[in-house]
């Protein structure tokens, strides 16, 4: 049986801020939750925050020379991320998650070391997982078209010189496995790994990226299994030209037309919707995970989350792997957020309660299927951390202070200091329990460093690509799709 002292507690997303209250845990679950005077020198202890979109991604931006590059001539520069062991690269994103204050994490596993074949691999995730502590849905990547731009790949690689077109031919256009091969895997995958605080998702990578056939079996899937899916929309101007070609009756309705559109979904960004399409995201239950981040960060724009609020859509969050200082804060993420949508001057559109909503039960529901670990009260999951209330607190005039308004203020993982996901304390005194991450992130670090000379290839092309791609989305589609 454990104890936790709470000088303040934020028992969920509703009911505002109790003072000095002591919880009891009793294995996996929250027996008690009482009034003590004593418990007022303790933490400020909210539900952990669930990153619903993100790709375990095991390099930064800055480490690559990728910062400050639009999305479509982003992507390419993944392909210079060194190919490491996959544990060692899954033990490190989800510690490094934890210690930003997400216990749940979405990982849609778009990048595959390919060391080994892919079921190892993945048991290897899903033991980092375990290992670590986080709550995991492991969505698995699937996709079968348009690998280097929306339509007129063609084109683009004639534009090249002969040597860069080779090594993008090499790089980038190999051929995909077929949608039923690859819908097939992730069957096969989860019948291995599930269970133990993992879960397992279809995770399309997007509609231009995937087939009407692929997209329509794993909507099939879906609807027999009940199995959760995940994947981009709408992320940038150029995906909303290239649907607007490709799907004229409306991109979101031909989700909703194939039964994709099912509250067993989440999107991830959703910049560039229309209002139609969010009354009917919204009628159909599905939930927008957005990431502000990484859509400032990859120049993607703004997300709409007043309006999707106002016409109802369940809106969650995301860190992308790209958030704003490379340091994977989920809390500095859900306050820049706030921040970002709260209000354009006296119009309210993101009320506090519903930002630590966003941050919370709405994750934990794209990433489980359920709020269930949202909340902290007798009889739940114990999830709970502790945020250091005296260093928060540390220059308060009014003691009187809504805790809520101060850790949106100024919360960052640098006042975590302990974690329970499950009833397992996964973080102590601001460490991860589970694993050295510390030794981990070195070794890391050094594999990556040691593997960088192979990539000399695809380094020595970028320049060429980075600029053929802006010239491409520069000038339109030109009717190639």
């Amino acid at each position: 049986m454990t104890t936790i002292d709470a000088a303040w507690l934020l028992s969920g997303h509703a009911g505002g801020a109790q003072a000095s209250r002591r919880i009891t845990l009793d294995d996996a679950r929250i027996t008690a939750v009482t009034f003590s005077p004593d418990a007022a020198g303790g933490g400020l202890v909210l539900p952990p925050l669930a990153n619903a979109h993100d790709h375990a991604r095991l390099a930064r931006l800055s480490q690559v020379d990728s910062f400050d590059v639009p999305l479509e001539a982003w992507l390419p520069y993944l392909a210079l991320i060194p190919s490491v062991d996959a544990y060692l690269a899954s033990t490190v994103a989800f510690g490094r998650s934890l210690l930003g204050g997400a216990g749940s994490v979405m990982a849609h596993y778009t990048r595959v070391q390919g060391l080994t074949d892919f079921p190892t691999e993945a048991r290897a995730v899903a033991r980092a997982a375990r290992d670590v502590g986080v709550r995991l849905a492991f969505a698995i990547h699937c996709r079968d078209r348009n690998p280097l731009v929306y339509g007129g790949q063609d084109q683009l690689l004639a534009g090249l010189s002969p040597e860069t077109a080779a090594t993008i031919r090499q790089r980038f256009l190999k051929p995909y496995l077929p949608a039923a091969e690859q819908v097939a895997m992730v069957e096969t995958v989860a019948a291995e790994i599930e269970g133990d605080g993992v879960t397992v998702q279809y995770g399309p990578a997007a509609v231009q990226w995937c087939s009407d056939d692929l997209l329509e079996r794993i909507a099939e899937g879906s609807a027999n299994n009940n199995r959760r899916v995940h994947m981009h929309l709408l992320e940038t101007r150029y995906q909303r030209e290239w649907a607007d070609a490709t799907y004229p009756q409306g991109i979101v309705a031909h989700l909703d037309r194939i039964g994709l559109l099912t509250d067993r979904l989440s999107l991830a960004h959703c910049i560039y919707l229309r209002p139609d399409e969010m009354d009917l995201i919204a009628e159909r239950g599905a939930t927008i995970v957005t990431n502000s981040s990484s859509n400032l960060i990859v120049s993607s724009g703004l997300a709409p989350v007043g309006e999707m609020l106002r016409r109802g859509c369940c809106v969650a969050l995301g860190l992308d792997g790209l958030a704003f200082d490379e340091d994977e804060d989920a809390l500095r993420e859900m306050r820049l957020g706030y921040a970002l949508h709260k209000a354009r001057g006296f119009e309210p559109f993101v009320p506090r309660d519903e930002m630590l909503r966003i941050a919370t039960a709405n994750g934990l529901f794209a990433i489980t299927g359920s709020e269930a670990g949202s909340t902290i009260a007798p009889g739940v999951f114990a999830d709970l951390m502790v945020i250091d209330w005296q260093d928060l607190a540390s220059e308060l005039i009014d003691p009187e202070t809504d805790p809520l308004n101060l850790l949106l203020a100024r919360g960052t993982k640098r006042h975590l200091r302990q974690m329970f996901v499950n009833g397992r304390e996964v973080v102590r005194a601001g460490q991860v329990t589970g694993v050295d991450l510390v030794s981990q992130e070195a070794e890391l670090l050094a594999q990556m460093r040691a593997a960088w000379p192979n990539s000399a290839d695809l380094r020595a092309a970028m320049p060429e690509l980075g600029a053929a791609l802006a010239g491409h989305h520069a000038q339109g589609l030109h009717g190639c799709c």
